[in-house]
């Protein structure tokens, strides 16, 4: 078993009136398997409500399944027991960092979590300078958060679920309320994690640059993984992706075009650098 895995995932969002009678019930999370291996960089895709932040919260037992089971390092996230021990696995970082941000200063912040888990001083503020490290963010440790950009404060959020220790972090559409700068950023810090420190990375994104170098990507749609497989394979299908109301990288849509006028191209390219390789290799006599 993978660090993360679920098996027939289900989850339903019951609504109900003022009362307390339940009006409708909507399958968000609609039979849904995945096998995460430690170490992966997975990405999963979607448009808005097609089940993929549902489905994160489940891997941080935010959530539990309607049907079906999750575990994350082995432990069911249903066993109250074990919640904790699956937050601290599991560590979450959701869309907008200002939510997550609780102390003045930028070091005291990410020594919040390790300092609850009852941490020694020491190691805190040793977890507190490797994890600012990691993001690239330590020579800010004395600052404010409220002075730092929307990037900065989004590679602090990281910083402080680092500081925990998790096997796996998860990062609910992370990049959503930054800029293209502050995005690069943060998508620069996540893999730096997964290439160095060997961390499990969750991406839930509607940004197809992002998933470029992830080890495999879902599809997600009406609850659904409805395609999956490494970027190459999932960008080689863009009438696919459109019909789901998807956008892809723009160079990888550039080459699709080029391929249906007739010029020679792969299917599946995901750079500018592959892009210019291809088209001068058509283009040479």
């Amino acid at each position: 078993m993978g660090i993360i895995k679920t098996d027939k995932l289900t989850f339903e969002y019951i609504r109900r009136d003022e009362e307390g009678n339940v009006e409708g019930i909507t399958r968000a999370v609609d039979g849904v398997d995945l096998d995460v291996k430690q170490g992966d960089f997975i990405a999963i895709l979607g448009h808005n409500g097609s089940g993929k932040s549902t489905l994160a919260k489940h891997i941080n037992a935010i959530l539990y399944p309607t049907e079906g089971t999750v575990w994350v390092d082995g432990m069911d996230t249903q066993e109250e027991s074990h919640l904790w021990d699956i937050r601290q696995e599991a560590g979450m970082v959701f869309q907008n960092p200002d939510n997550q941000i609780i102390g003045q200063v930028v070091e005291e912040d990410v020594g919040f979590g390790p300092e609850n888990m009852g941490v020694p001083t020491k190691e805190i503020w040793e977890r507190v300078e490797e994890s600012l490290k990691a993001v690239g963010m330590y020579e800010f440790r004395k600052h404010s958060p409220n002075k730092l950009s929307g990037g900065q404060k989004q590679r602090v959020s990281i910083a402080g679920v680092i500081a925990m220790h998790p096997k796996c972090i998860i990062l609910d559409e992370p990049t959503a309320m930054l800029d293209p700068n502050g995005r690069k950023e943060v998508i620069r810090a996540v893999r730096a994690l997964n290439d160095v420190e060997g961390i499990t990375v969750v991406l839930i994104t509607h940004y197809m640059e992002e998933i470029i170098h992830a080890d495999q990507v879902f599809v997600m749609d009406k609850g659904h993984i409805a395609m999956e497989g490494t970027p190459r394979e999932i960008f080689s299908r863009v009438d696919e992706l459109k019909e789901l109301r998807l956008d892809v990288p723009q160079v990888t849509l550039l080459a699709h075009e080029l391929r249906g006028k007739g010029v020679n191209l792969p299917e599946g390219i995901l750079t500018i650098e592959e892009f210019v390789e291809a088209l001068n290799g058509c283009l040479s006599f």
